[in-house]
Formats: structure tokens, sequence, C-alpha cells
């Protein structure tokens, strides 16, 4: 069986507190969204994906980037405040999904996974992943961003989750970054 945190977990996480990482707040976050959007060096996407939207901080700063943007997250709650916040910007979609059981119709040329692919096991991040790649077009990126520290929470580690991105044979490592906080790696697919 599969492990992950799931519905629940992150439901109990929003019910006491809103905002439980302080996306909206915190200046590690802004400084960590700005070297994301960085990464996808100034392209412009026609769709794009972003796994576990939470609030919609991040969501509001890549739908710069792309003509769609569908965003999902697990949390009814969080999907609730993602859809307050990104209410009448163009082109974004907000849905509550359970990924990878209701991964959503592609093709996506932009797939953006920030400090959520972690909350999976190794089997079904292997799922998720195989589910992903015929849904993104040639010549599309997946970006990527985990905590580094050691965390007993996760089922998997950060550096797990950019080891099993790397030996994906559909993607070619575009962009890494590496700081004490976090790794950034930009996975793109070749045309």
């Amino acid at each position: 069986m599969a492990v992950r945190l799931g519905r629940d977990y992150f439901e109990g996480l929003y019910a006491a507190d809103p905002d439980p990482w302080r996306f909206k707040t915190s200046e590690y976050e802004r400084e960590k969204y700005s070297r994301t959007v960085a990464a996808l060096e100034g392209r412009r996407f026609a769709r794009g994906l972003e796994v576990g939207c939470s609030i919609g901080v991040l969501t509001r700063r890549l739908a710069g980037s792309c003509d769609a943007l569908l965003a999902v997250d697990v949390s009814e709650r969080a999907v609730a405040a993602a859809r307050e916040r990104l209410g009448g910007l163009p082109g974004v979609r907000v849905e509550e999904r359970s990924l990878p059981e209701d991964m959503p119709d592609g093709p996506f040329d932009l797939v953006v996974c920030s400090e959520v692919l972690y909350y999976w096991d190794a089997a079904l991040l292997t799922e998720a992943l195989d589910g992903l790649g015929p849904r993104m077009d040639p010549g599309g990126s997946l970006l990527a961003v985990h905590w580094r520290p050691p965390t007993e929470t996760y089922p998997l580690q950060g550096e797990e989750v950019h080891d099993l991105l790397r030996r994906r044979p559909e993607f070619e490592l575009g962009f890494s970054e590496v700081n004490e906080h976090y790794l950034l790696e930009r996975f793109d697919r070749p045309a």
C-alpha cells in the first residue's frame, strides 16, 4: 500500500491555521518564489499545471508565465483560499484533486511541483510521474523545488525526490540550484 500525507493531514493543518507555512508573509518564501520563477528563464507556456497550489501565493506569480494555468490541491480549505486569492485572474483555474488518482488531462508544457512531491512515498511518486509524462508536451518542463534539511514527517526527503527525478529517462536536467534550505531544478522534455 502506498504511503502519503493525504487530505485529512492537510485539512487539519489548514483548519488550525489558514496559512500554515506563512506563504503570504515569509521572506524565505518570497525569495524562493522569485528564484522558482527565474528558473523558467523568461519562457512563456501555453498550459501549466501547479501540483499542490496551497493558498495560491506561488500560483499568482506563475500565472504571469502561462496563457492558462491549472492549480490543484488536495485540501478543500486550501482550494477555497486559492480561489479567493486568484479570482478574476485571467487563464487561472483552481481545482480540488487528489493526485495521482485524479490526474488532469494534458497536454501541459509546464508542471510545477513546489514542496509537494515528498508527501508521497517512492512508489506513489513513480506512479504520479508515470501519469504526468504522457500529459507533458515535448519541449515542456517540470519544475521541482523541495526542502533539503531532514524531516521525520514526510515519506521522502527532498534529496530523494530529486534523485528519482534525475533518473527519469524522459527528462533532461535543464537548471539546478542548490542552497542550504532547498533544491530547485527544472527538468526538460526533449522536443
